[in-house]
């Protein structure tokens, strides 16, 4: 498979959407919530994409897969400050929710990257995204959101 830039996977794009959205809401919190919740919550956001995209950048699809399970240690830490977001009512519902469907999207992008990372009947180590799961008659989608899954 051929190499496909940064700019169009659809797990980074997904990654940077969440970053921008928790920025744009946080960025309207007050000073303490701002300061304590709000700081690392972009942080964790924004490491999402940080580390898909360092690691697209590494040498050997080692490197690769190791940054994207930073990426997704990020991704769950993300929910936990959107979680507690919202426990402290920092959050309305649409917003929650908006956030909640777009870490499950890509959770679930981010897992079937990983699987392909070094997997290709053509060429040995090669970092892709399967052909098939971008066609406009795909069916892949991501699992329901399960509240009791960390």
């Amino acid at each position: 498979m051929a190499y496909i830039p940064l700019d169009d996977l659809e797990v980074y794009k997904v990654a940077m959407q969440i970053g921008e959205e928790v920025w744009a809401l946080v960025d309207s919190w007050e000073v303490f919530p701002k300061k304590t919740i709000g700081v690392q919550f972009c942080d964790a956001a924004d490491s999402i994409a940080a580390n898909i995209a360092e690691g697209h950048g590494r040498f050997h699809f080692k490197e690769n897969k190791n940054f994207c399970f930073y990426a997704r240690g990020s991704l769950l830490e993300t929910k936990s400050w959107l979680y507690k977001a919202n426990n402290r009512n920092l959050i309305k519902t649409p917003e929650f929710e908006s956030i909640k469907q777009l870490l499950i999207k890509e959770h679930w992008l981010l897992n079937k990257y990983l699987k392909s990372i070094g997997q290709s009947s053509s060429e040995k180590n090669t970092l892709h995204e399967p052909d098939d799961f971008y066609s406009p008659n795909s069916t892949n989608e991501p699992p329901p959101f399960d509240p009791n899954d960390p």
